[in-house]
């Protein structure tokens, strides 16, 4: 069985900086699993986890990664995960939930709380407001997995929740 590695790098958001980073990882023979990327304001956010070809050390890919120019700068961490790398049963998205409106301090949270009570489990949370050219709302999606007798309950109350802060909510139905 390969070694298992997790990838973190936050940095200044560039164009090409995935290529670069996926190239490098690509040229080692590093197998990408489940891997995220973000635009943060005007940083960003890589995180991978990583099957590490025989021959490949994590210091080897932390000292390839810290040569690309593209990273200049950034905070780099290659370190062992220690975890299981196959997601279960809880990370299979069921719903993913849009909240759109005003700015709500406090709205993550609530929504969060309600997830738990429904033994719902986050999967992933984008949480931004949008530029003035695009309405300037403040927009938050979840994607979630909700057991399913408790789906009803769970997105009435989401929706009761978005409606009483005069917020619009959104679901879907997801396959995966």
């Amino acid at each position: 069985m390969p070694a298992v590695a997790l990838v973190s790098i936050l940095c200044a958001d560039k164009v090409g900086l995935v290529a670069a980073i996926a190239d490098t990882l690509f040229g080692l023979g590093v197998n990408l699993r489940d891997t995220t990327f973000a635009a943060l304001g005007s940083g960003a956010e890589f995180t991978a986890i990583c099957e590490l070809p025989a021959g490949v050390e994590q210091e080897t890919l932390q000292q390839a990664l810290a040569r690309l120019p593209e990273l200049e700068g950034a905070r780099l961490t290659v370190e062992p995960y220690a975890f299981a790398p196959e997601a279960d049963e809880r990370a299979r998205v069921t719903h993913r939930i849009t909240i759109a409106g005003g700015d709500q301090l406090g709205l993550v949270a609530r929504l969060a709380e309600i997830f738990a009570q429904f033994e719902a489990n986050i999967v992933r949370l984008e949480a931004r407001t949008l530029p003035e050219s695009e309405g300037g709302l403040f927009v938050t999606r979840f994607a979630v997995a909700i057991p399913p007798e408790r789906t009803n309950g769970c997105l009435a109350a989401v929706g009761n929740t978005a409606g009483a802060l005069g917020l619009t909510s959104e679901v879907e139905e997801s396959a995966s």
